[in-house]
């Protein structure tokens, strides 16, 4: 089962000037779960990303199945790191 959380308020009662998506927190149960999951989460972050041209993507593994997709300013516009929070 994957249960992902996002940050954001629901299309149908978001603002027309509302905050954008700004990071996506996963949590998967098996690891066949995690590939797919992180994917369409950085897949979501890209068309955010992209209105700004302002920061890349990084995903950070927080433990073993929790994960964090989020825009960075540390990261360049284009480009997607990964990390693992110590």
């Amino acid at each position: 089962m994957t249960t992902a959380t996002l940050e954001r308020i629901p299309a149908a009662a978001e603002p027309t000037e509302g905050p954008a998506l700004r990071s996506i927190s996963l949590e998967f149960s098996s690891a066949s779960e995690v590939h797919v999951g992180l994917e369409e989460a950085v897949a979501e972050l890209i068309e955010v990303a992209a209105k700004d041209a302002e920061c890349g993507i990084l995903v950070t593994r927080l433990h073993p199945g929790r994960y964090r997709v989020a825009l960075d300013a540390s990261v360049p516009f284009g480009e997607t790191y990964e990390s693992v929070a110590a």
